[in-house]
């Protein structure tokens, strides 16, 4: 007697052969994805592939313009937030937007908050069911304490929390672990998985494929607005991966290329700020890549805007070519060739609504200038060769900024800070939220510069990238440097006992 087999689940998410243009810009050629309860599903894909395209159409942002659409096995077509959110759909971006001045429990229960009594809110109820939503999820956040000052982890803890209150079934983490540090990381991947575990479906997307493969039950690759693949991420590699998202082999990742060492260039001597760091003492030379690693919060950032001048320290000195460089002045910092690309490129390194020449040549345009003005020829001519040099992808000179891939704002960044000429330069996070393919033509355009006698100190959170481009590497844990490790004898395990150990075993 043969027995039938039972049908394979219905899909929370049903997603097949979604279209979607902007005019003539085509963002979905043929998206889809299919999401079971129960399930992480990795969203994986280069920088315009088109998953926030997707992402933004099952969030009710935008409608699509071909395909189909089903939600818990019925054929949805959301034409607000309102109605994806009604339905059990709860998207967590990487910077949530919650009220600052509002309560932890208020912003969980804006715009249905429960009623007691004469019609008077019964905070009491909600401030019992917020203290059950953090125990479920294993977090400790004071219910009561304004929004405003918590860390960005704590705020994606507290969207997940308004999502679980409201019963959603399909939560959407896009990009949530690009500014936590590893223990917040770990955190999140705990209620994950207890939402996982509950029943719920999760899609989970980022460019980290250690975070991939340490999440994820299932990955869907996409590529110029078109699925891809689905796989069993305990059936993949990470080398799959990238030859699906690029449509080509990526042989070097991290092609750093060996650089002859010149004369030392900049030193820092016992620099300190209160609270902050103390004691920092290192060198950089020419031709070298540096990496100051550690988790988020160490001080690694502060270190490098110290140096640059953007911040004041209490005491130390820094010295470019052996002339001491006077605290708090990046004028004088950038007359002696040094150059800072800061972390946050679109609030801190970017004019976003400005165009990408003139972005490129903001940090020259006194040496440009004849008698207090700057042709547009001779503008356009700098902002050119840099944006030919980087590759960027644009379709003009007059494109606005803000509106590039975050790869090719990282070039504009770059080719702004290149185009003083510097001795040394400063990178902080250079491939944060960058996709893999254009990861390594960051890599390879940072060796380059290396070759030709820069010296470069690359402030970096991904161990990968820190053990694949670094010369040396310094080592920081709250405020201090650990350990100072050179490349031969670096291995993951002696980098992250530095970076959470006060002291760490320097080689």
């Amino acid at each position: 007697m043969t027995t039938t087999p039972p049908p394979p689940p219905t899909p929370v998410l049903d997603l097949q052969q979604i279209r979607k243009s902007f005019g003539p810009v085509v963002a979905l050629r043929s998206g889809s994805l299919q999401v079971h309860g129960g399930s992480i599903h990795a969203l994986v894909g280069e920088n315009g592939a088109g998953k926030s395209t997707l992402v933004k159409i099952v969030a009710g942002l935008y409608q699509r313009d071909g395909g189909t659409f089903s939600f818990q096995g019925e054929d949805v077509n959301f034409t607000s937030t309102a109605e994806s959110k009604g339905a059990g759909i709860a998207v967590i971006y990487q910077e949530p937007t919650l009220f600052p001045d509002l309560s932890v429990t208020e912003n969980i229960f804006m715009g249905r908050q429960p009623v007691g009594r004469f019609g008077r809110i019964d905070r009491a109820a909600m401030r019992t069911e917020v203290a059950e939503l953090f125990d479920r999820l294993g977090v400790s956040i004071d219910p009561e304490r304004p929004a405003e000052g918590l860390s960005i982890a704590d705020q994606q803890v507290i969207e997940i929390a308004k999502a679980v209150s409201l019963d959603a079934s399909l939560l959407i983490m896009d990009e949530p672990t690009a500014a936590l540090s590893g223990v917040e990381v770990e955190r999140l991947f705990a209620i994950a998985r207890s939402l996982r575990d509950e029943g719920r479906a999760l899609v989970f997307i980022s460019h980290r494929f250690d975070e991939i493969f340490a999440l994820c039950d299932v990955v869907t690759v996409m590529r110029d607005g078109s699925y891809i693949a689905t796989s069993p991420v305990a059936d993949t590699s990470v080398d799959e991966l990238v030859r699906q998202m690029v449509g080509r082999e990526v042989t070097e990742l991290f092609p750093k290329q060996p650089a002859a060492v010149g004369e030392e260039i900049l030193r820092v001597e016992h620099l300190t700020r209160a609270g902050t760091f103390s004691d920092i003492s290192f060198t950089v030379r020419a031709g070298e890549i540096v990496s100051l690693a550690g988790l988020v919060g160490a001080g690694r950032s502060e270190v490098a805007r110290a140096v640059f001048g953007v911040d004041p320290y209490d005491s130390g000195a820094v010295t470019v070519d052996g002339t001491r460089l006077p605290p708090g002045n990046p004028a004088a910092a950038m007359a002696r060739g040094l150059a800072l690309v800061p972390e946050d490129r679109r609030k801190q390194g970017l004019v976003i609504d400005a165009s990408v020449g003139r972005n490129m040549t903001l940090a020259i345009r006194t040496a440009l200038a004849r008698f207090g003005l700057i042709a547009t020829r001779t503008e356009n001519a700098s902002a050119r060769d840099w944006a030919r040099r980087l590759e960027v992808k644009s379709n003009s000179l007059d494109t606005v900024a803000g509106t590039l891939s975050g790869g090719n704002q990282q070039k504009v960044v770059l080719s702004k800070w290149l185009a003083t000429n510097p001795r040394v330069l400063f990178i902080d996070e250079p491939t944060r939220g960058i996709d893999v393919g254009t990861k390594a033509e960051v890599h390879r355009l940072l060796s380059e510069l290396a070759g030709t006698g820069l010296a470069i100190v690359m402030i970096s959170s991904e161990l990968p990238e820190v053990l694949g481009m670094a010369d040396r590497i310094l080592v920081m844990h709250e405020g201090r440097i650990t350990a100072e490790i050179d490349r031969a004898h670096a291995t993951s395990e002696n980098v992250m006992f530095a970076a959470t150990h006060a002291e760490g075993a320097a080689s």
